[in-house]
């Protein structure tokens, strides 16, 4: 019974979940900055190279 009560009040396991989860939030975060920044630049790379043409 004693290990129930100490496996049920051990929290190590949900820590690394949150860790992960948080993880995986900054990640999707950065993907969709760099995803909104690509597009802007290669517009503006788009223009410029058709203004030097």
């Amino acid at each position: 019974m004693s290990n129930i009560l100490r496996l049920l009040r051990n929290e190590s396991g949900a820590t690394a979940i949150e860790y992960g989860l948080i993880a995986a939030g900054i990640s999707i975060a950065i993907i969709a900055v760099v995803n909104g920044l690509g597009t802007q630049l290669n517009t503006s790379f788009s223009s410029i190279s058709t203004q030097l043409k």
